[in-house]
């Protein structure tokens, strides 16, 4: 089944926040961002401003009657700055005005005065200076200062990976506007709408009832609105319910780029100690994550670090300590992976660096350490279904891994100025979140009496396919023509108390609630059934659109059907419900199960290096990625080859850059370079792992958001390879982004 939104995106017919209609007498509001990283505000003069033809309002910290406070984990951020700043680009008010225009004039009649301090950006230096969001955690498995005597080889090193700006097509906004009887209605570019009532609700100090929160889609998240799309929607809110009038904020690109948070920046040491047969004894790392001026959601991104810290592999003795720390930067916030990718780039370079050191490929470590059937995870799962070597093996079948490094070898060999390298890339990455209150989901489903279908679920539909796959799962449990099924936008009056759509966990969580609505529905048609036709209910199926008596098809349709069940009164609307099973943890004794299943996959990349330019290609990336039993393998392929793509751009020319003083130097797309259509590797391929998924994956259909983005890690040592094969003097170092920049001096180094 084609992607339902297919069309009306190509047609420029998709409707989103900044594409709704607007009511009369809208008005427009326009963020007033701090101009300092870190500071005490002696005064804001808004007069000015105020005084301007056609504003209507400048509102601050004052004008909130409720809580200024939009944390979720901590409740440490404010929706506007009182008293001090944190962060270059913190909103300390929102102008609002007739248009867009006569509000950004209105900023320049600002006047803030603010007592400059010291800001601290780099996390190590936070760390030192006590700087925390949160207390540190520790993964621990095994006894690993004792099992250092058990290693023949021990390798030390650091690393460093950067930020990365999530640019979305459509930036933040929200567009609110008063109901009847003091009710307000938020149509929010969030994926988390429950999380924006519930803030909005506590700024304008209402209950939760009072708040109705509608997304109708969003032009792309990976996760930059399962949070930071709050604040947005509550200055609309709050600005909407002051003036009583329809008030609209949309970010411009660069606003976007300079207040909100990125993917965390991580520095890490780490110790790896291996045997003479090259098993990994024993692992210790330290990560410092650098999570920006407020909590937002660094916690749990700290967690899934550590829960990925190993990556694929069976290490028996393991610490792992983590340190979120608090600078004076944008609240860093979710991204793609979810701090796993930053938790797998320090386990690779640890690999990478002992095969350096030892002479070997890295992939001969990788592969004599992957995890099989019932070895432990350092958190206490047991690993079952564990598919990481099977995805090797394939990968190795298909295309031959010794093969490709030969002709790598050869071509390095004929040639001075243009390298090849190659590296091999494992993925094992937990599904669920680990906050396991946030594991559960409702739809609610209703059958109309034309015998057409609505579903209204929690899940968000971003690009990424899941509205298709929701309705794939009601037409094919009704049995019924897709045509008949309608997905309806996301909106907390429908469906309440929703987790947000991320951690890959929205066709597992909605489409398994839509499948317990869709057969208690079923259920229910069948004893009208069995009473029309004279049967045992338990005799009675249905597929497609007809009703069937022990298999065979009867004279009954589904219109028919669902025509006699209403005249009977029977109720044809259904709420699902779906609690994800098992999956538990325990913060204080760092053991759990907390995920539901794993995804595996390997990818195999082969990076091509001008020695004089320091540019670089690929070509080829060859990956098996286990889809388990795919539902939709165009939409699932389309994941995985928009995730390589964007781990490819972390690892390599996404390089986020702030000056001493927290001011963003890459603040637009001209200082802020995005992988584009020439990045993409020459030879892509990507081959399903033939292999059964798991019952709680719906339909045995494994979630593929975030697993795939994991791969592009691969392109970061690719290119290091290929860097060595040119200056065998070069001694790797882990500081990615690896730009041309650094390529080139780290060829000639």
């Amino acid at each position: 089944m084609k992607n339902i939104d297919s069309i009306s995106h190509v047609t420029g017919r998709s409707l989103y926040v900044d594409d709704i209609p607007v009511r009369t007498g809208t008005l427009y509001g326009v963020v007033f961002p701090s101009p300092t990283a870190h500071g005490r505000i002696i005064r804001l003069d808004t007069s000015g401003a105020e005084a301007l033809d056609g504003v209507a309002a400048v509102l601050t910290a004052s004008d909130i009657p409720g809580k200024n406070q939009i944390g979720g984990i901590v409740p440490d951020e404010p929706l506007f700055a009182e008293e001090k700043v944190v962060f270059n680009g913190q909103p300390l008010a929102l102008v609002v005005a007739r248009d867009e225009h006569t509000a950004r004039k209105a900023l320049r009649h600002i006047r803030a005065e603010i007592e400059e301090m010291e800001a601290v950006t780099d996390a190590r230096e936070a760390h030192q200076r006590g700087m925390l969001l949160v207390p540190p955690s520790t993964f621990r498995m095994g006894e690993v200062e004792t099992a250092w005597d058990q290693c023949e080889h021990i390798v030390e090193g650091s690393t460093e990976s950067g930020g990365q700006e999530h640019l979305y097509i459509e930036t933040q906004g929200s567009y609110a506007y008063m109901m009847e009887n003091g009710h307000l209605k938020i149509r929010s570019s969030t994926q988390g709408p429950t999380h924006v009532q519930k803030a909005a609700s506590g700024v304008l100090g209402v209950p939760m009832h009072r708040v109705e929160v509608d997304v109708t889609r969003l032009g792309g998240g990976f996760g930059g609105k399962e949070d930071q799309a709050t604040a947005y929607a509550c200055m609309a809110a709050l600005a909407a319910q002051k003036l009583n009038r329809p008030v609209k904020v949309i970010l411009h690109r660069m606003d976007d780029m300079r207040m909100t948070g990125k993917r965390h920046p991580y520095s890490a040491d780490f110790k790896i100690g291996l045997n003479k047969e090259l098993k990994i004894i024993a692992y210790k790392a330290t990560f410092y994550q650098n999570g920006g001026a407020a909590a937002d959601l660094s916690p749990a991104i700290l967690d899934r670090s550590l829960f990925h810290s190993t990556n694929s592999y069976f290490i028996p003795n393991t610490e792992v300590t983590a340190y979120s720390c608090r600078t004076h930067l944008p609240p860093n916030t979710a991204f793609r992976g979810f701090g796993g990718p930053q938790g797998m780039f320090i386990m690779e370079s640890a690999i990478a660096k002992a095969a350096h050191q030892l002479k070997v490929p890295a992939r001969v470590i990788q592969q004599k350490n992957f995890l099989r059937e019932n070895d432990r995870f350092q958190y206490g799962q047991v690993a079952r279904n564990v598919n990481i070597g099977k995805c090797f093996r394939l990968m190795d079948k298909t295309w031959q891994m010794e093969k490709i490094a030969e002709e790598v070898a050869r071509f390095n060999v004929k040639n001075e100025t243009e390298k090849k390298g190659l590296a091999i890339m494992p993925v094992c990455f937990g599904i669920s979140f680990t906050n396991r209150s946030m594991n559960q989901a409702r739809a609610l489903v209703h059958i109309y009496q034309d015998g057409s279908v609505g579903i209204s679920t929690a899940a968000i539909e971003m690009g990424q396919g899941v509205n298709t796959k929701l309705l794939q799962v009601a037409a094919q449990t009704l049995s019924i023509s897709a045509e008949r099924v309608k997905v309806e936008t996301t909106n907390t009056t429908r469906v309440s108390n929703t987790s947000p759509t991320a951690a890959s966990s929205g066709a597992d969580l909605n489409g398994k609630a839509t499948e317990i609505a869709c057969n208690q529905l079923i259920n229910r048609l069948r004893k009208t059934a069995a009473g029309i036709l004279k049967a045992d209910w338990k005799q009675i199926s249905l597929k497609d659109e007809w009703v069937l008596v022990e298999g065979r098809r009867s004279k009954l349709t589904w219109e028919e059907l669902v025509k006699t069940a209403h005249l009977d009164r029977v109720c044809l609307s259904e709420q699902g419900h779906y609690a994800t099973p098992l999956v538990h943890f325990d913060r204080e004794t760092a053991r759990g199960e907390p995920f539901a299943y794993h995804a595996y996959g390997t990818a195999a990349l082969v990076a091509r290096v001008d020695c004089i330019r320091g540019n670089y290609s690929f070509d080829k990336v060859l990956i098996v990625h286990d889809f388990g039993n795919s539902m939709n393998i165009d939409i699932d392929m389309g994941q995985v080859e928009g995730a390589l793509a964007q781990g490819m751009g972390w690892m390599t020319m996404e390089e986020v850059s702030y000056d001493a003083k927290g001011r963003l130097l890459s603040n637009s797309l001209s200082t802020y370079k995005v992988p584009d259509i020439y990045s993409v590797p020459a030879d892509l391929q990507c081959i399903p792992l033939p292999a059964r998924g798991p019952k709680a994956a719906i339909l045995r259909s494994k979630a593929v958001g975030e697993p795939p983005l994991m791969y592009g890690i691969g392109a970061y040592f690719a290119i290091q390879n290929a860097i060595m094969a040119f200056n065998p003097d070069y001694e790797p170092d882990f500081n990615a982004p690896m730009t041309a920049e650094k390529v080139l001096m780290r060829l000639y180094a």
